[in-house]
């Protein structure tokens, strides 16, 4: 199984948010999305700052990203 990092993406800064060893990408990308609605209820001023989480491989090679702002569950599917 692989290993995925998490960061707070505020700009161009990338604020390290933990790693772990999950199922795949599928399973990855929604755990952003709880980290993303987390941090969004604990600083919700990051809203309004564009930021997001994203999520790399080992290799720092980015395979996801999901704004902090709110985004409804209907239109993140396809």
């Amino acid at each position: 199984m692989p290993y995925y990092y998490f960061d707070l993406v505020v700009g161009e800064e990338f604020k390290n948010q933990g790693g772990i060893i999950l199922e795949d990408l599928e399973v990855a990308s929604d755990r952003a999305h709880q980290l993303a609605s987390e941090l969004s209820r604990v600083k919700p001023e990051l809203q309004q700052k564009g930021c997001a989480v994203r999520v790399t491989d080992r290799d720092h090679n980015e395979l996801y990203r999901t704004p902090l702002d709110p985004v409804p569950a209907w239109r993140r599917t396809g």
